[in-house]
């Protein structure tokens, strides 16, 4: 037992390092990928991004589905979804105000609100079926399908500024700067789910030392250590001035938790809880989302007193699931 310590501690070093140098490469990925398509930063937050910060979830849970651990899948999602919208985006909007586009409100948001009610709504009769997985699976598609649709469909609308020689070269660069772009993208994935297995395996050696629940366990130390990506992505975006990122991607990356991450989990395991159920993680996660909601109303800026409450909403919210 001497040992178990050190070698936790050793692994969740080396996590956190691969997840630091994972968020650099995603992030520079994608802003490329963003500029060289002409997407718009929310669009690549809500999209690439999201997914690729959920791979952790999604890894993660799915282990502990087929190893019927479904109390720290669903904690996991629960968790890491109260981490985005609040620590997460209370933290980058200390460090910065984040700017929030007015079609968050319009688009998004009703389908971030649609995602937390949809928790306990499958819950209600103690099980989330492999049929209600498959559902929320395509929730998730469908959400991205129509982002980037919508996406095209603006960029097509804003009409082409380059013409001739100039824009033949223009496209050339552009075509070697996606390449890169992808490439970037894809050690940043490969580099976060590889240094969340990492964190997340020296997080659970600790805490079993510490006799932690898996409801719990799923919700905090395993939430934390899958949401790195997001926070670092989020934190390394505000320093670097990219605030439109932040909010696009806690947003998507909490529809993907829901839809994609638990909707698998269900697929290949029914979630079952039955009267372990508590309602205060439901209650919590819905009314911390609604208060994050509420501060990105309109075309507007998250300040950092806001951030400041998201931070400590977060954390009223953790003490509550531990004690109530």
């Amino acid at each position: 037992m001497g040992l178990d310590t050190p070698v936790a501690i050793a692994r969740l070093v080396i996590g956190l390092l691969l997840l630091f140098v994972g968020g650099l490469a995603l992030l520079r990925g994608s802003t490329t990928l963003a500029r060289t398509l002409g997407i718009r930063p929310l669009v690549i937050g809500l999209t690439v991004m999201a997914y690729g910060t959920s791979a952790p979830e999604l890894a993660v849970s799915t282990e502990a589905a087929v190893g019927h651990l479904t109390p720290v899948a669903l904690g996991n999602v629960i968790g890491s979804c109260a981490a985005n919208i609040s620590l997460i985006l209370g933290i980058t909007a200390l460090i910065t105000p984040q700017i929030v586009e007015a079609r968050i409100i319009r688009r998004e948001a009703p389908a971030l609100l649609l995602s937390v009610v949809a928790i306990p709504l499958t819950l209600y009769d103690g099980v989330i079926t492999k049929t209600e997985g498959l559902i929320m699976v395509g929730c998730a598609v469908a959400f991205t399908i129509v982002t980037l649709t919508v996406s095209a469909a603006t960029a097509g609308d804003a009409g082409d500024g380059a013409t001739g020689s100039h824009a033949a070269v223009t496209d050339r660069r552009s075509e070697g700067s996606r390449i890169v772009a992808l490439a970037l993208s894809a050690i940043g994935v490969f580099l976060i789910v590889a240094g969340s297995e990492q964190f997340v395996a020296g997080a659970r050696r600790m805490a079993g030392e510490w006799g932690i629940s898996e409801r719990m366990l799923g919700m905090t130390i395993v939430a934390i250590g899958t949401s790195m990506p997001e926070l670092l992505v989020s934190v390394i975006s505000a320093s670097k001035g990219q605030q439109r990122l932040a909010a696009g991607t806690v947003i998507g990356s909490n529809l993907l938790n829901v839809f994609l991450v638990l909707g698998l989990v269900a697929y290949l395991n029914p979630v079952r809880v039955g009267e372990r159920m508590h309602p205060v993680d439901a209650i919590g996660l819905a009314a911390i989302t609604v208060l994050a909601v509420v501060f990105m109303r309109g075309s507007r800026q998250v300040t950092r007193i806001e951030g400041g409450i998201l931070v400590a909403a977060y954390v009223g919210f953790m003490v509550a699931a531990g004690t109530l």
